[in-house]
């Protein structure tokens, strides 16, 4: 796996956004100081207006680029060097610069279908050509659900990620148009070339695994009555800020989606810590994000990550921060992922094509809540070499030539798309079920998978030589595969 390269923020537009969502607040202040902009987390009250918040930046010499002030948040910048200090006061709870604080999506390769390979399986007109090369889709029980329904065009899903490639002919049909935007800078742009892919494809073959059309062409998705939307929050340069992960969240819910995928974390530290004193207005910011679009009909379904980390025992964190150099730091409870780790969250793990934990994945008892599968190039040669067709098929656009195609990726990334399509599937067919319900039915529906036994030990002959060993912990429930593999068939009963 590998990351994007990995540069600072840079400032971006700010636009108009529709009527009911975040404003954007009177013009630029006049910086009594000089310096580069920033931009600032600001948090007021809930419950109540933002009025004496907005005051206070406009008296910092900062600029509101988004108010979202049915949480109490406020996307502020300012090139004010003491901005932070300045702001604070009478309405206003915390402040936080995000500089630093976007991490760089974990994109894993993409292997590409040639041509020729394309064409070589497109046998049957009437299937999709590329279908017996998913392994996955039966993995999850889908023919026999798919004979109960793909889905309803009522149903959409929130794709909070890199973009969705909206030309693409396994998508094109798929995609929610009238509820996309790109939410980089923590403001809104619904434009059609804001919210398509730019630098990664990861969106698109996010998007192609919830939804790919049955058209005969290319592959299917879990779910492909259903609807997508694209929310882009990763910027050009690969990183998620904690502004763009505000606005996405409350873009989906004000814009009535039921479900949202989210393939990232947020901050460069793997685990942002509520007892940090710059870490807390984002943990706060985002917390608020989620709960507020769980109160208004979303789930939240997001990936546990890839780093073989044991999220219900964490002690110390030595790969952080991703955007510099890592420190060693203890850490403790207060500390969590997210959004994998914030109430009512769908935490997900992944499982190659043999059914077991993926190597890379992060597990945790009490915090995976079902597994998918993710792909896992490696599971079957013991980490000695690499084996494409082992990981997830799906939707690519290559953002050199600009192309639509096909091809592999693996990670969390991949089995949290899984579990957000069996969600639309169930919605589909159980509508109205609210996002603790929902959540609750994916879990009771889902496969229980035992604990390996003893050290779990599944690429001992990598080349890198690194340790991917690990324990699970539970019984029918366990931290490697919370409740169980997803099944579409029993989701859509």
């Amino acid at each position: 796996m590998k990351n994007l390269r990995r540069k600072t923020l840079a400032a971006a537009s700010v636009v108009a956004l529709g009527a009911g969502f975040a404003s954007v607040a009177g013009s630029p202040a006049t910086a009594s100081a000089t310096g580069p902009e920033s931009t600032f987390l600001v948090l007021a009250p809930q419950g109540g207006k933002a009025d004496r918040a907005v005051a206070r930046i406009a008296a910092a010499d900062g600029t509101v680029v988004a108010n979202y002030h049915q949480i109490g948040v406020l996307v502020a910048r300012s090139a004010n060097p003491t901005f932070v200090t300045d702001v604070a006061g009478a309405g206003v709870e915390s402040v936080a610069s995000t500089a630093g604080l976007g991490t760089a999506l974990n994109e894993g390769d993409t292997i590409e279908l040639t041509a020729a390979e394309i064409a070589a399986a497109t046998g049957d007109p009437t299937a999709e050509p590329l279908y017996g090369q998913q392994w996955d889709m039966p993995m999850i029980d889908l023919p026999r659900a798919h004979a109960v329904t793909t889905g309803s065009p009522d149903v959409v899903v929130g794709v909070l990620d890199s973009g969705i490639s909206s030309s693409h002919p396994d998508l094109a049909t798929q995609i929610a148009r009238d509820k996309s935007a790109s939410c980089l800078g923590g403001v809104v742009d619904t434009a059609e070339a804001a919210w398509n892919p730019t630098t990664s494809d990861h969106g698109t073959h996010v998007a192609g695994t919830i939804a790919a059309a049955l058209n005969g062409i290319g592959v299917t998705g879990v779910a492909p009555g259903v609807k997508v939307a694209a929310v882009k929050v990763v910027d050009n340069e690969g990183y998620i800020y904690p502004e763009a992960a505000v606005c996405g969240f409350m873009w989906a819910a004000e814009r009535g989606m039921q479900l949202t995928n989210n393939s990232y974390y947020i901050d460069p530290w793997q685990l942002n810590c509520r007892n940090d004193a710059r870490q807390r207005p984002v943990w706060q910011a985002v917390q608020r994000a989620i709960r507020y679009s769980q109160n208004k009909g979303v789930l939240t379904v997001a990936s546990a990550g890839n780093s073989n980390f044991d999220l219900a025992h964490k002690f110390v964190d030595s790969g952080s921060p991703n955007n510099g150099t890592p420190e060693v730091r203890d850490i403790n409870g207060a500390c969590v992922v997210l959004p994998a780790e914030a109430p009512g969250v769908v935490t997900v793990s992944a499982v190659g094509p043999t059914g077991e934990k993926s190597y890379y994945s992060s597990y945790g008892q009490g915090v995976i809540d079902v597994t998918a599968p993710g792909g896992d190039s490696r599971i079957r040669t013991r980490g000695a070499t690499s084996t494409t067709a082992d990981a997830i098929l799906s939707t690519t656009f290559n953002t050199v030539t600009r192309t639509n195609g096909w091809g592999w990726k693996q990670g969390t990334s991949m089995s949290g798309p899984h579990a957000a399509g069996v969600a639309a599937l169930a919605l589909s067919a159980h509508p109205g079920m609210q996002p603790g319900q929902l959540a609750s039915f994916l879990a009771r529906t889902a496969v229980a998978q035992p604990c390996p036994a003893g050290v779990y030990d599944p690429v001992p002959l990598i080349p890198t030589g690194a340790d991917y060993t690990a324990t699970c912990k539970g019984g029918a429930r366990n931290g490697f595969y919370g409740a169980g593999m997803v099944n579409a068939y029993h989701a859509v009963q």
